[in-house]
């Protein structure tokens, strides 16, 4: 299961990533029957690729990036959506939308989200219906998902399997190889 390295990080190795992912599409099955799921990015993108091959689902992304300001890097700064879905998706499959993020941390990013999907000239005349999944809730988030795997006692930096990625250069993977 899930360790706790340190008191205020949760160090997820991939096996373990997978088996929550699992966990979740159990949850969205049972309860659930979406025609697309929508990721936020960047987080969703693994949990979109798993979830779509178990559930056989058209998947589209939304682009969001906070901006919080130069040095503020760990803040939740104001959110900016890029100008587009992108999506190989139809038009009618928006009916019953799943929109996806890794954690639930604040609970602005989903909030958000959906306000700006049910808003999206494209799809918003399609859109019946939208639930939220996520891998984690933090404690202090004040969104409540509608399908979440881990629901956390605290507020602990989740370090998944890709992070580390943001730490090593291109040259250091080529100093590998």
């Amino acid at each position: 299961m899930i360790r706790n390295f340190m008191a205020d990080k949760l160090i997820i190795n991939f096996e373990e990533y997978t088996k929550i992912v699992e966990k979740l599409a159990v949850q969205i099955h049972k309860n659930y029957q979406p025609t697309v799921l929508v990721g936020i990015m960047r987080g969703a993108a693994p949990i979109l690729d798993i979830l779509s091959r178990i559930l056989k689902l058209p998947i589209a992304y939304i682009v969001i990036q906070s901006y919080s300001g130069e040095g503020m890097e760990d803040q939740q700064g104001e959110l900016m959506f890029a100008r587009e879905i992108s999506s190989l998706a139809n038009n009618d499959d928006f009916k019953k939308v799943l929109l996806i993020d890794d954690l639930s941390d604040t609970g602005l990013t989903l909030n958000k989200s959906i306000e700006w999907l049910k808003n999206y000239p494209q799809t918003k005349d399609y859109i019946e219906e939208v639930k939220t999944a996520c891998l984690w809730k933090k404690k202090s988030s004040t969104f409540e998902p509608d399908f979440c795997s881990v629901r956390l006692e605290s507020d602990p930096w989740i370090v998944q399997p890709t992070e580390h990625y943001e730490e090593i250069s291109i040259e250091e993977i080529i100093k590998r190889y």
